[in-house]
């Protein structure tokens, strides 16, 4: 088959618009040769929950899935019962941009809090971390939180502790939706069980797709009470891989060594280059902390329309003009310095 687009095309809209890093993209090949056996009870499946433990700790266990609402969903159903709900940021993906997979599929009760960026704090728990015992309320069972969040920001260990103690003393356990973790853990220069495993985060979704991988995430669980049920409610999610050593070889590829925070850490790099090109530019502003790789900015809504039409972005606030800039591992300083010329021209500086 023809090459059907332009390779030298990237733009901004999402990390999820990159391709496959070359070295993942090698681990599958090698992966491919002969026979193994098929749902997970593979080598690479076997090898994987070796390279997990080595980030978490030796009570993780690694539940390889095809993608991140997969992994949420399959994640807080192991986290729930029936009658539960889930605490979470009005932000959270689990909200916003699942399709409302948890409640379609999981049948989970999501109750909201507005946050002023996208991180929960234990004072604003209190604003639904109630009605135990009242069968008239979704009984609240998990708290979920975003590492790095929707807004670009990241919890330090210290305030993810808060979370975990406020909720392990109320019975609930601690979602953390991991799909940008590798930023994260880029941006604290800590490693990841620092603010997962140390800080008592119950289960991880852990993230693959927006760092290099071409699909696959994993829920991982570091509370052994809930890892018996993830077997089945993975198959009954149809997140069950019959070939998933080519799921699991994946993410050996981007965690056995350093190759995700390789590509976090550039992909860091390339937002924080773009937030400093454009910064102080008349008619625009930065809106919120540049944490990790996410820019979010205030333009001119003329202004984005004809941005929009030369590079691939998304308006986050019709409202308010709010766009969202996301730099991926295979963003280059080239790209960066091409969009911020094409930003600065439009604003007439």
């Amino acid at each position: 088959m023809s090459t059907l687009h332009d390779p030298s095309s990237r733009g901004f809209a999402s990390d999820n618009y990159a391709g496959i890093h070359p070295e993942v993209l090698a681990a599958i090949v090698a992966a491919n040769d002969g026979h193994q056996i098929a749902y997970g009870d593979d080598v690479y499946t076997a090898r994987l929950q070796e390279v997990v433990r080595g980030h978490f700790g030796e009570s993780a266990e690694a539940f390889p899935v095809f993608n991140g609402t997969g992994a949420n969903v399959v994640a807080l159903s192991a986290a729930t019962r029936r009658w539960s709900a889930v605490i979470a940021a009005e932000t959270a993906h689990i909200n916003v941009d699942e399709g409302g997979a948890p409640e379609k599929v999981a049948g989970i009760k999501i109750w909201t809090i507005p946050t002023p960026d996208g991180k929960l704090t234990p004072a604003l728990l209190e604003r639904q971390a109630w009605g135990w015992g009242d069968e008239h309320r979704a009984q609240p069972h998990v708290v979920s939180i975003t590492q790095t969040t929707e807004l670009g920001t990241r919890y330090t260990p210290e305030e993810i502790a808060e979370i975990t103690s406020y909720a392990h003393e109320r019975n609930m356990l601690v979602h953390l939706d991991g799909a940008r973790i590798s930023n994260a853990a880029a941006t604290l220069d800590l490693p990841i069980h620092a603010f997962t495993t140390d800080a008592g985060v119950d289960l991880v979704s852990l993230g693959g797709t927006k760092n290099g991988a071409m699909l696959g995430e994993a829920v991982v669980t570091l509370n052994p009470e809930v890892t018996p049920s993830l077997k089945y409610l993975r198959k009954s999610a149809m997140q069950l891989a019959s070939k998933m050593r080519f799921v699991s070889a994946q993410l050996v590829a981007l965690y056995e060594g350093d190759l995700w925070l390789r590509n976090a850490r550039h992909a860091n790099a390339m937002a924080r280059r773009l937030a400093d090109a454009v910064t102080g530019l008349p008619g625009m502003e930065i809106s919120r902390p540049v944490q990790a790789n996410a820019v979010f900015a205030v333009l001119p809504r003329d202004v984005t329309e004809r941005l929009q039409k030369r590079f691939r972005f998304y308006t986050w606030d019709e409202q308010t003009g709010e766009v969202r800039w996301m730099a991926s591992f295979d963003t280059t300083e080239s790209d960066i310095d091409t969009f911020a010329a094409a930003v600065a021209a439009e604003l007439g500086a």
